[in-house]
């Protein structure tokens, strides 16, 4: 029992390692831009990592880890936001075997919508998702590239707690610490 037990303290490790060592080439392919896209905002560029099919790959097993790590077989839906969360969400949910659904600025999407204004860090938009693309008492993850501010991803799980089905987390790539979005986010 003590071998095992060693045994597994050094594959935690090793695993450790692997994690750090991943996590440190994803943020080396993460470019930063200054004032884009206006004054006094640092844009952080994903797809220089998107480039990478290594990193890409890297970003894809760590999300898709924790999402099972998690909520195992409970999800029902992975919902991407305009845009980059759709580069994300459509491959997660494509390895899932389960539905995926976006959500997009007002007036990109056909048919009936329901929609809700949000504030981003620049600017504001109008947040829209088909009406009928999540069905009531779903479980469901959004994705996104980056949390700054959490007025995106806020005013989207909102849109699906209108639809009544249910957010089990948001998850993102790259999250901005000192802007503090995640108080903004509604817990699960």
């Amino acid at each position: 029992m003590a071998e095992e037990k060693v045994s597994s303290e050094k594959n935690t490790k090793k695993t450790e390692k692997t994690v750090s060592k991943d996590l440190d080439y994803i943020k080396s392919k993460i470019t930063k831009h200054e004032n884009f896209p206006k004054e006094g905002v640092l844009f952080y560029d994903i797809f220089p990592a998107l480039r990478d099919s290594k990193c890409l790959d890297m970003i894809i097993t760590r999300l898709l880890s924790h999402i099972y790590d998690e909520f195992g077989n409970k999800v029902d839906v992975i919902c991407g936001l305009d845009s980059r969360g759709f580069l994300f969400g459509t491959v997660l949910s494509l390895r899932m075997g389960i539905a995926f659904v976006p959500i997009r600025k007002k007036g990109t999407l056909p048919g009936k919508c329901v929609s809700l204004k949000s504030t981003k860090e620049y600017g504001s938009d109008v947040l829209e998702i088909q009406s009928d693309a999540i069905l009531p008492g779903q479980s469901v993850i959004l994705v996104d590239d980056l949390l700054a501010t959490g007025g995106t991803l806020n005013s989207s799980v909102q849109l699906i707690q209108f639809l009544n089905a249910t957010v089990l987390e948001c998850i993102v790539v790259i999250e901005l610490l000192q802007l503090k979005g995640r108080d903004k986010v509604p817990s699960s």
